[in-house]
């Protein structure tokens, strides 16, 4: 097998670990818990983690750095072990959309508009899976509720989904643009196929 081959598998096998673990500390931190009327959510910059990987690491490795990352902040939690498989795809999408679009939509070439188009569309595609996720499984099968019930709960969540959802457009494209620079001097960008 070609060496540069190897030296590329391996240098992004490498980052998609690093990102995965900054994706599960930034899961955990802040972690500030936001009361509504309908529960508690929370506030946490796993999603800024989750699009940057998309964006550094393209759609694979980076759905895959930001799935697993996500999956293991669940699995340290007991209230949420059980949703670390959902929390793998669901999270792992939020990666896949980032990429893609920054990479394939705008063949990336880095600066602070295109990496937020693509953090946006990100977000919109996770906040929409992670509702119908709340809807049909903690809403009807874990909590039993009725279905306009879960809709109501699916719905208190939100405000600070889509919170969350924006501060990953602001701040994933400013960490972005200044990490493919650095990436770019060292000769480490990601090129996915």
């Amino acid at each position: 097998m070609n060496v540069s081959k190897n030296r590329r598998a391996l240098t992004m096998l490498c980052m998609a670990a690093a990102m995965a673990a900054l994706v599960a500390v930034g899961s955990k931190i802040p972690d500030i818990q936001i009361p509504s009327p309908l529960g508690t959510n929370r506030f946490h910059l796993g999603n800024v983690m989750c699009a940057l990987s998309g964006l550094l690491l393209g759609p694979w490795w980076g759905g895959l750095a930001a799935g697993m990352g996500s999956a293991v902040f669940d699995l340290f939690d007991p209230l949420r072990i059980m949703e670390a498989p959902i929390t793998f795809v669901t999270k792992g999408l939020y990666g896949v959309v980032a990429g893609a679009v920054y990479f394939k939509g705008f063949k990336g070439k880095s600066n602070y508009v295109n990496e937020a188009v693509a953090s946006a569309a990100a977000a919109v595609s996770y906040i929409a899976v992670y509702m119908i996720k709340c809807f049909l499984y903690n809403g009807l099968l874990v909590k039993g509720l009725a279905p306009d019930a879960a809709w109501i709960a699916t719905l208190g969540k939100l405000p600070s989904s889509a919170f969350n959802g924006i501060v990953a457009v602001i701040f994933a494209p400013i960490l972005g643009v200044a990490l493919h620079k650095a990436l770019k001097a060292a000769h480490l960008e990601a090129k996915p196929a």
